[in-house]
């Protein structure tokens, strides 16, 4: 069967998704788990790969096992051996060729901001604590949506992922008050090796007023990094969500996403993801 996992957990406590050669990851933690369960290595496929640091309330993740243990018990399996740390939320039945990082369209992203004269304990290691920071709520949404719809977002990533189209469209750049701090939410069909980071980083730039509207405009126009802001912390940083068409064979829990009815349900993408990781 082939198996899909949602799942949940703490970036602070590993080296990123992806296995690393002398660090532990959330992939290789996995993977261990499904081994110690059936006595049968595996390997996970993950629908992004996300840097140390950075949390996931949403990540899906696949593999393939021969094992008889139900499809919705493999949440319970897994659980009971993994580190509370990791939490596998959902688990399903899919289609043998269902790929979790190449049949997504989309994917919905979360970051936390916290203004704040001291830093909160509680928040430690979980949002941005920008100490002495006085945001200008307004004026980081007039931000906001200059980077919505498509645009080349070639001054919004770091370089070194080998990506040559840095055409992305962002249906979403949202930001509300949540809990006395800043919540932005990003959604699009596609994100670029650390582009919400700098995103973030640029937002937050802009509602300081450190950072001009023109030089948004000038980033998403030139495609010079120069323009655009730093580099946000990875610890307020949150993968939500990801998308899949409406078609047979996609995780049960799977949402389809806030597609427009001309996208045909599908996003902008063509099944195939070609970021790096965030």
């Amino acid at each position: 069967m082939n198996i899909a996992l949602r799942i949940e957990y703490d970036g602070g406590a590993f080296a990123g998704w992806q296995r690393q050669a002398n660090a532990m990851s959330v992939q290789q933690l996995l993977e261990e788990a499904v081994e110690r369960i059936t006595g049968t290595p595996v390997t996970l496929h993950g629908a992004g790969r996300t840097d140390a640091g950075v949390h996931a309330l949403g990540q899906v993740a696949h593999f393939h096992t021969a094992s008889r243990i139900p499809p919705e018990k493999w949440r319970l399996a897994l659980n009971r051996v993994l580190p509370p740390a990791v939490r596998v939320q959902d688990s399903c039945a899919v289609g043998e060729d269902f790929h979790a990082r190449y049949w997504a369209v989309g994917k919905r992203y979360v970051y936390l901001l916290r203004p704040c004269a001291v830093d909160s304990a509680l928040w430690r290691g979980r949002a941005w604590q920008l100490r002495h920071g006085v945001l200008d709520a307004a004026r980081l949404r007039q931000a906001a949506a200059l980077l919505e719809g498509e645009h080349d977002f070639a001054a919004f990533h770091s370089t070194g992922s080998g990506v040559r189209d840095t055409v992305r469209r962002l249906y979403r750049v949202r930001a509300e008050e949540w809990e006395g701090m800043l919540r932005l939410e990003f959604v699009g069909n596609g994100f670029l090796y650390n582009m919400v980071r700098i995103l973030t980083g640029t937002l937050a730039e802009a509602a300081m007023g450190k950072r001009g509207l023109e030089e948004i405009r000038a980033a998403l126009e030139s495609g010079e990094r120069r323009f655009a802001g730093i580099t946000a912390p990875a610890e307020g940083l949150y993968m939500a969500e990801v998308y899949y068409p409406r078609r047979q064979g996609v995780p049960a829990f799977a949402s389809a996403g806030p597609w427009r009815p001309e996208d045909g349900g599908k996003g902008d993408g063509d099944g195939r993801f070609t970021d790096r990781r965030e």
